[in-house]
């Protein structure tokens, strides 16, 4: 993996030098908090602008990864992922320019001023939605990665973009507390600013949709490593097909927890004292997901050896059809040791 992002991050330097930028800004932000004593809704008044710096970081660098991947270049992709660096600057910008000014960036339209800015951060997250799904579609239209690698980049996409969705409800009028000139919130049943817990801040005392949102965000990161755990500690006892299958479960399973946690949260119920309602629906979650892991381990062909495809018991056909039953990119070798599996030609996921 990391020899195919060195030798394709040339292709877009934007991409890198804006994550090299986030990540510098992180260290900021960093001795910010410790050195600058002000508190902006009950939190270091860096603290906002570090945390959205390092998730940056996370995204631009999956990002980067993914490019890595391509087996062509993706001019779509490209240019989508450029308008996800201009947006990400434009976000950062008024980020960190309303902390200089001693103010907030989010829902703040207390001045006409800060009106235009929380609405130029709305439309560039849109913005960014939208080149995210772009990225998707392109990175996926190319077989960047084996059965396993592909869904679990597949569904990691999806995820953020899921986790993207969830926050649109800090954004709904219901949600804008009764002040004048705040245009939402990401607390639920009590004002920002509240009790929290350490440094991701999220209210003890009420909801909280950040929740919901940063799970589903960093979904991006979580299945690819997965997939990576898997095809390292676990692939010499499950084949392909069942550690796709097994990615997809817990994909799925992934998914329904951040929209169980985004309801949980506007129910106005903190994340640590779940009612009786919610815990029945954590159980019910956890049951389905372990069950369905368990019908696919159950159901799951040993691996043949080498490359780890899956071959059929009992195919010794040549030629094309053999060729076909090994799954695309296998080639099967001739000659008196016709069956052996020579590899996979495409990036996988684990390289």
């Amino acid at each position: 993996m990391t020899d195919n992002l060195s030798r394709r991050a040339y292709r877009h330097r934007p991409l890198m030098v804006f994550v090299s930028a986030m990540a510098v800004l992180a260290v900021v932000c960093a001795v910010g908090i410790v050195a600058d004593q002000r508190v902006l809704t009950g939190a270091p008044i860096w603290l906002k602008p570090f945390k959205f710096s390092v998730s940056f970081v996370l995204y631009g660098g999956t990002l980067a990864w993914l490019l890595s991947l391509l087996h062509r270049r993706s001019r779509i992709a490209e240019w989508a992922v450029t308008v996800v660096v201009a947006m990400g600057v434009v976000e950062m910008s008024i980020i960190v320019g309303q902390v200089l000014r001693g103010t907030t960036s989010h829902y703040n339209e207390t001045t006409p001023f800060n009106a235009v800015l929380w609405q130029l951060m709305g439309a560039a997250i849109m913005v960014l939605f939208v080149a995210h799904v772009v990225i998707g579609v392109a990175v996926l239209r190319q077989p960047v990665a084996g059965r396993a690698g592909r869904y679990a980049i597949g569904l990691g996409l999806a995820l953020a973009a899921l986790g993207m969705l969830v926050a649109i409800p800090m954004t709904l009028p219901d949600q804008a507390p009764v002040m004048e000139g705040i245009a939402g919130a990401h607390s639920v049943g009590v004002p920002d600013g509240g009790p929290g817990l350490p440094l991701v801040g999220w209210s003890t005392t009420g909801g909280d949709l950040r929740i919901g949102h940063f799970v589903g965000l960093h979904g991006m990161q979580v299945l690819p490593i997965l997939a990576l755990l898997l095809s390292r500690f676990a692939g010499g006892r499950l084949d392909e097909r069942t550690r796709a299958r097994l990615l997809l479960v817990v994909g799925v399973g992934y998914g329904a927890a951040t929209i169980l946690l985004t309801w949980q949260a506007l129910r106005g119920q903190p994340l640590l004292r779940p009612d009786t309602l919610t815990l029945a629906a954590v159980a019910g979650l956890a049951v389905v997901t372990v069950a369905a892991a368990g019908g696919v381990l159950a159901g799951r062909r040993v691996p043949t050896t080498g490359a780890g495809h899956l071959a059929a018991p009992g195919d010794h056909r040549s030629g094309t059809g053999a060729q076909r039953a090994a799954g695309p990119g296998v080639a099967r070798s001739a000659g008196p040791d016709g069956d052996r599996v020579e590899g996979d030609s495409r990036a996988e996921v684990t390289a």
